[in-house]
């Protein structure tokens, strides 16, 4: 067959965009098509720009071209993010229509708090009279079962118009679904991307999370195809980012940022928490040591202008509430617990 334009755009109407549903000349995706001989070149915009995603619509294009015009065609295509605005259909942008508010909970690096954050904010919430929801996302370290002394529970199942949907474990008042849940306690997590972001998006479209205030998901470390995943595929409201004050932590916090101001993500940053701030001992509280420096998430928050949402003090039973599975923000009048109520009220 000819390779020609026209034959060039048929056999690239039966490649599917894996989000929006229609073949991607329908939705207009494909430009700019240049043909010399056996070589041709294309535009293509796509709603997921995740490394297997691009792969697996690229793969798609170059067998149906191969197929259905040539098989010693020579394609070379140039793949781009659409725009926030319209990389997801109305059915996406109404998924989760019960829940007010979604934010997602990230950190540059992993080791600076930021599933305790997650935690003491999701009760912190509960314990304000919100209804809550708390999605343990970070697929390779899920640590909600133990910080909600969960370890040995299940979700449970419940059947609306004919189909599954998991109902959440629910302690301290949040509805909580983690991976931990679905794999042995000792067992590694060992998945490739397609696989892990799969399973992850199942914790949202196959679960029944009823009414609530908020939904707070609690991202892996790091900046990769899980988070561009979820971004692109959950109607977040906002991100938080977590960091230590030390500069090696600041650095990977600044690139955290930058990864929600992309313009094919376009994620409000809410604000930025400094984990770890100071610590003070029990028998001096006036007291503060600045052992990973001092005010460093202060000034990255002021760079950024973005708002610092709170700087939580490096306290002993902050670590020990995690490990027995009660946050430590439902101790009674301690300096960790009102760190932690305040961090929720700048946010509400």
């Amino acid at each position: 067959m000819e390779i020609n334009k026209t034959n060039i755009l048929n056999a690239l109407s039966f490649v599917i965009e894996p989000d929006l549903k229609k073949d991607i000349v329908e939705l207009g995706l494909v430009s700019d098509i240049q043909i010399d001989g056996n070589k041709i070149s294309f535009n293509l915009k796509v709603s997921n720009p995740a490394l297997h995603n691009k792969k697996r619509i690229e793969d798609a294009c170059i067998h149906h071209l191969k197929l259905r015009v040539s098989d010693i065609i020579d394609a070379n295509i140039n793949i781009q993010a659409l725009p926030k605005e319209t990389e997801r259909p109305v059915e996406q942008r109404k998924m989760l229509p019960n829940v007010k508010k979604i934010i997602a909970i990230s950190s540059g690096k992993g080791g600076v708090g930021k599933s305790t954050v997650a935690a003491n904010l999701a009760a912190g919430m509960a314990m304000l009279g919100k209804k809550v929801g708390l999605v343990d996302a970070d697929i390779y370290g899920p640590s909600a079962p133990i910080m909600f002394d969960v370890m040995h529970e299940k979700p449970t199942v419940k059947e609306i118009d004919g189909k599954n949907y998991m109902v959440p474990v629910k302690s301290y008042g949040v509805d909580i679904l983690s991976i931990g849940f679905f794999s042995d306690v000792n067992q590694a997590v060992v998945w490739r991307g397609p696989m892990a972001s799969k399973a992850l998006t199942q914790m949202f479209t196959d679960a029944y999370w009823g009414e609530l205030d908020y939904l707070f998901i609690d991202l892996p470390p790091g900046t990769g195809d899980i988070h561009l995943t979820i971004v692109q595929s959950i109607p977040l409201d906002g991100a938080i980012v977590v960091s230590t004050p030390q500069p090696v932590a600041l650095a990977d916090a600044q690139k955290g940022v930058a990864m929600f101001k992309m313009p094919n993500i376009n994620i409000p940053v809410i604000g930025l928490v400094e984990n770890m701030a100071y610590f003070s001992p029990p028998d001096m509280p006036e007291k503060k040591y600045f052992i990973f420096g001092q005010d460093g998430v202060k000034r990255l928050a002021e760079k950024l202008e973005v708002p610092l949402l709170g700087q939580i003090p490096i306290i002993e039973s902050i670590r020990e509430a995690g490990d027995v599975g009660r946050p430590s923000v439902l101790q009674e009048n301690t300096p960790q617990a009102k760190a932690f109520l305040a961090l929720c009220k700048a946010i509400s």
